[in-house]
C-alpha cells in the first residue's frame, strides 16, 4: 500500500497497538491491505479457520456469537485479532451491516513484521496481557 501513513491513526485506535510507535504503526500499515466491501458481506464465520484480521476505516460491522448480536463495531475497531497469533477457530461470525473499507492483516504479513522488528513482540504480548488481564477482573471480578 503506497499510501500507508494515512491508516497510522486508524491503527493507533486499536488496542493491540497501543504501545507501538509511530514508526512500527507504518510497518504495520505498509504490510497492510485495504478492501472496500458492500454491506451483506461476510467477514467472520464463526468456527472456521481465521487468517486475517480486519480495521474497520469507514461503516459498520456486526459481531454474532451462536446467532446472536454481540457487538456492533465502526470505524477504528479492530476484529478477529486473534488470527494474527494463531490458526484457531473464530469464535464469532462479523457481517457488515453497512458498506465498509477495511484495512486487512494477514497473519503472515503480520508476523513478517514482528519478526522484522522483535521489539513489537514484547509490545504485542504485554498489550495482549492486558487484555486478559481486563476480561478476568470483568469475569471475576
Amino acid at each position: 500500500m503506497s499510501n500507508s501513513k494515512v491508516y497510522v491513526d486508524h491503527l493507533r485506535r486499536v488496542p493491540m497497538f497501543e504501545q507501538f510507535t509511530r514508526k512500527d504503526l507504518e510497518k504495520v500499515a505498509q504490510a497492510s491491505d485495504v478492501v472496500s466491501v458492500t454491506a451483506g458481506t461476510e467477514l467472520m464465520q464463526q468456527g472456521s479457520s481465521g487468517y486475517e484480521a480486519f480495521i474497520i476505516l469507514r461503516g459498520t460491522v456486526v459481531v454474532k456469537r451462536n446467532g446472536r448480536k454481540v457487538a456492533t463495531l465502526g470505524m477504528g475497531a479492530m476484529l478477529g485479532e486473534l488470527a494474527l497469533l494463531d490458526h484457531g477457530e473464530r469464535s464469532a461470525g462479523a457481517v457488515c451491516q453497512t458498506d465498509c473499507d477495511l484495512l486487512v492483516l494477514t497473519q503472515g504479513t503480520f508476523m513478517a513484521v514482528v519478526l522484522d522488528v522483535p521489539a513489537l513482540c514484547q509490545k504485542l504480548m504485554s498489550a495482549l496481557a492486558g487484555r486478559v488481564r481486563d476480561l478476568d477482573t470483568l469475569l471475576l471480578g
